[in-house]
């Protein structure tokens, strides 16, 4: 039985259909990429996995985690398992975190929440959560505010909340986009690292064929809410099949990606 089974995934707002018969599945351990450009549906379906759809979304199609079928859950069920078993890593920091409190208790509320965690004791998770994500100083860092850290740093912030329970799946949107190339490179490797050291699953959300190498084993290519092409990276890499993935790889080769201003360290 796979982790997470998504199959016939269809999403529709109003009269326009913005997912059409999504299917992938992912095992534990596993790192899955999806990959497309705006407005493809990738980061749809990753807010479909959380439940996190809007109101109005007409939603049919199945999404089964560890067996039990997510599409149809309550909110409580689907708030148990957000933050817990899946936790998700956003694209801007800086909007995800909130402004107004201390980035040690916005890292330890996910234990707190769902583990019963006491003040102190979750005072004392923040710190180490902080220095295993390669915060520096972290007894004095969990005490700041977002404004008060550069880009980099709060990235960080928002991947040891998600990591703080050691979830079974981490979902990953974006979440280089807005950091300079050195940056980006850090937080890749650290993300490779925590996931694997947690074995936990990884689904890899990007516009950016170049940065989803450097993470993903296998690929869905996504254009206007269909899966285009899917495989293992490495023979997607060799022998693109679809004109889109050939123009993604074109691109990713040329280093024409990058559109978005970045944010520095």
């Amino acid at each position: 039985m796979s982790l997470l089974e998504v199959s016939g995934l269809t999403v529709r707002l109003g009269d326009r259909t913005v997912l059409d018969d999504i299917a992938f599945t992912l095992d534990a351990g596993e790192k899955l990429g999806l990959i497309g450009e705006s407005g493809s549906g990738k980061s749809l379906t990753a807010l479909a996995v959380l439940g996190l759809l809007p109101e109005q979304a007409a939603i049919e199609g199945s999404i089964r985690w560890e067996g039990t079928e997510l599409l149809g859950a309550s909110d409580r069920s689907l708030s148990r398992l957000r933050g817990d078993r899946i936790a998700m890593v956003f694209q801007e920091p800086r909007t995800a975190l909130n402004p107004l409190m201390r980035v040690g208790k916005q890292i330890a509320e996910p234990l707190r929440l769902h583990r019963g965690y006491g003040r102190r004791q979750a005072a004392a998770a923040a710190v180490e959560l902080a220095d295993r994500v390669g915060l520096p100083d972290p007894e004095r860092l969990v005490r700041a505010y977002p404004h008060q850290l550069s880009g980099g740093q709060r990235q960080r912030v928002g991947i040891a909340a998600a990591l703080a329970t050691r979830p079974a799946l981490l979902i990953a949107d974006e979440p280089t986009t807005a950091l300079d190339v050195t940056v980006q490179a850090e937080i890749l490797t650290l993300l490779n690292a925590l996931v694997a050291e947690d074995g936990a699953a990884l689904l890899f959300v990007t516009h950016d064929l170049a940065v989803l190498a450097q993470v993903v084993q296998r690929v869905l290519v996504l254009g206007q809410g269909r899966v285009l092409e899917r495989g293992d990276l490495g023979e997607l890499l060799r022998d693109p099949r679809h004109p889109y993935t050939r123009t993604l790889l074109e691109l990713a080769r040329a280093g024409s990606f990058r559109s978005q201003p970045q944010e520095t360290r």
